[in-house]
């Protein structure tokens, strides 16, 4: 009786073969949610709405809000951070001394692919965009689990491709660098207003040359 009691599904519970499927349509659901509303504005009714999903599954799967934007937050944010890590190991690879302006695309390159993958990825980079706003705890912890350790490899990196530069001051150019290209990945509309219109759109790759030359001369810079 017991061995026939534990292989029975708790009512509500998902078979195995669907868990999947809603883990990540609830986590998708929960990614475009906190990026429109931020953490604090995102309601877990409206997460449930957009995933077609009852309240108490998302609690089945994810428990607390908090725990469901965590995990939201890490899913992609792992991705570009093992893509800027796979990057630099590539870089290293072909030669010991690469050129800044290599560096600086290889960090930069996983943001602008993540954003060009469709609406669920320009959805994260918005997201990504407020977890770096945040003052908050939270957004804090994760962002020096998520994205601290390949920045502070890059740091090393530049560190030896700018010998006039203390270690503190390419820190320092690196949080420069982190600032412009979240602003730039999201706030394009300022590009069109501060050229009278005469810039009304820029291309991935177009975009990314001139922020790779804009942050490569102001690493650089005496």
């Amino acid at each position: 009786m017991s061995a026939f009691r534990s292989s029975r599904r708790k009512p509500g519970r998902p078979k195995e073969t669907d868990s999947t499927d809603l883990r990540d349509r609830i986590l998708d659901a929960a990614e475009l949610e906190f990026a429109d509303h931020g953490y604090n504005g995102a309601r877990m009714r409206d997460i449930a709405a957009r995933a077609g999903v009852n309240l108490a599954l998302i609690g089945y799967y994810n428990g607390s809000k908090g725990a469901l934007f965590e995990e939201v937050v890490r899913r992609k944010g792992a991705r570009i951070a093992a893509a800027r890590h796979a990057n630099l190991d590539a870089l290293l690879a072909r030669t010991p001394s690469p050129r800044l302006r290599e560096i600086v695309r290889a960090y930069l390159q996983p943001q602008w692919d993540m954003k060009e993958s469709g609406p669920p990825g320009a959805a994260f980079v918005r997201l990504q965009a407020r977890l770096h706003a945040e003052p908050e705890a939270r957004a804090l912890r994760l962002r020096r689990e998520i994205y601290d350790p390949a920045a502070k490899r890059y740091i090393a990196v530049l560190a030896v491709a700018l010998p006039h530069l203390s270690l503190e001051e390419v820190s320092l150019r690196m949080a420069f660098l982190v600032g412009t290209y979240l602003f730039m990945l999201n706030d394009l509309g300022r590009v069109g207003d501060l050229s009278d219109g005469q810039i009304t759109a820029l291309g991935k790759d177009a975009l990314l040359d001139h922020l790779q030359r804009f942050l490569s001369a102001g690493l650089r810079a005496e």
